[in-house]
């Protein structure tokens, strides 16, 4: 299924319809499908978001943080990420990947939305941070993640609790621009549509510019 998620039915159409289908659904049947757990007592899903842990209720959704902390918290303040989970409430499953990872034209529809990609995300990237490897750097470890071996500089991101994506970066030379690549765990394809991978990186992005 097409999610569309252009500014105008950002909140709209695409939030409403899940949030609807959401009430409608069995939350023992969510949990098992996703492997968050339910809290019978407190009506709600546990959840980790960007390495964040949050509280989702249910069956009207909201969401909340489990602790107090200073710091961005991008599922309370972007609505793309609110969307993006309930998404996978809705209709994603936890799948665990085999260690692989996949550029965006290996997953079923990438070459649809390439273009869309590489502007949004790989191009936003390279030219946000391009010549800014230390605040490349800085951006991921104040959003905890985990340093990786690849380009002039490189991090690896949890979504979810086992959907991974590596952010790389390349800085530019007198010969050749900036440059970036962004890899997916291959478990991605089981639970998202190419779209909301998009929207993913964006709000890593965003939340990039917001720690």
């Amino acid at each position: 299924m097409n999610i569309e998620y252009e500014k105008d039915n950002k909140e709209r159409v695409p939030f409403e319809h899940y949030k609807e289908e959401y009430r409608s659904m069995n939350p023992s049947e969510i949990s098992r499908r996703t492997g968050f757990p339910y809290l019978e007592e407190k009506k709600c899903f546990l959840v980790r978001f960007l390495g964040k842990e949050y509280e989702v209720s249910f069956p009207e959704f909201s969401v909340v943080r489990t602790q107090e902390e200073d710091g961005f918290c991008p599922l309370l303040s972007i609505t793309a990420a609110q969307i993006l989970m309930i998404r996978f409430l809705t209709h994603g499953c936890q799948v665990p990947g085999t260690g692989k990872f996949l550029t965006y034209r290996e997953v079923p529809w990438g070459e649809v939305y390439y273009r869309q990609f590489s502007g949004r995300c790989m191009a936003r990237l390279a030219f946000s941070y391009g010549s800014r490897i230390d605040a490349f750097c800085s951006a991921f470890e104040k959003m905890h993640a985990k340093p990786i071996k690849a380009g002039d500089a490189g991090y690896e991101v949890e979504l979810f609790d086992g959907f991974f994506i590596r952010f790389q970066i390349w800085g530019g030379d007198e010969e050749f621009p900036p440059s970036s690549q962004i890899l997916f765990s291959d478990n991605f394809p089981a639970a998202f549509h190419a779209e909301d991978l998009v929207v993913a990186c964006d709000v890593v992005i965003g939340t990039m510019k917001s720690v």
